[in-house]
């Protein structure tokens, strides 16, 4: 959805608007969408700035990183952008440390799309978890841990320190 800059009355514009995207266009492979993305976002040109404020919710499947069982993912994000046109981009030629938080729209336009796909991708988790106190698979058997318990004997040494081991023994 492309805004055109020059049209953004003084008074801004108000999108409540839900987006259908592919699994595809989200950084987490195993994610896949339930519903679609819902935004209400507001956008409004004060000078050559352009201002978006908005809020997203949606609701992901994904894969445990854990114990590999999929689980649903509520999303509910909330950002606050400030866009400027992109001759001040081409001005410089080399960022500056307060550059690095502004952002650009070209040719006068905003992909309001883009911007919703972008913050959406940030808000996810680096490494998804069903739960927090998830436990995972057994190293050994590979069968989900419940609870603390797993019938397999789990060596938490690593072979290749037993001889560093031996030495020190040795040494006392």
């Amino acid at each position: 959805m492309l805004i055109d800059v020059n049209d953004i009355p003084r008074e801004g514009l108000d999108f409540d608007q839900d987006f259908d995207f592919g699994s595809f266009d989200l950084v987490e492979e195993e994610a896949a969408f339930l519903e679609p993305v819902h935004s209400l976002v507001s956008v409004k040109k004060v000078g050559e700035e352009v201002l978006v404020k908005g809020k997203l919710t949606t609701r992901l499947s994904f894969i445990c990183s854990r114990c590999l069982r999929p689980f649903e993912y509520g999303v509910e994000a909330a950002f606050d952008l400030a866009y400027l046109p992109e001759e001040l981009d081409e001005e410089k030629e080399e960022l500056a440390e307060e550059d690095l938080g502004k952002f650009f729209y070209y040719h006068q336009q905003l992909d309001l799309r883009e911007v919703i796909l972008e913050q959406l991708n940030l808000s996810l988790p680096l490494r998804p978890l069903c739960s927090e106190d998830c436990e995972g698979l057994c190293p050994v058997c590979g069968q989900l841990v419940q609870n603390g318990q797993c019938g397999c004997q789990v060596n938490l040494s690593d072979p290749r320190l037993e001889k560093l081991k031996s030495f020190l023994r040795d040494k006392r």
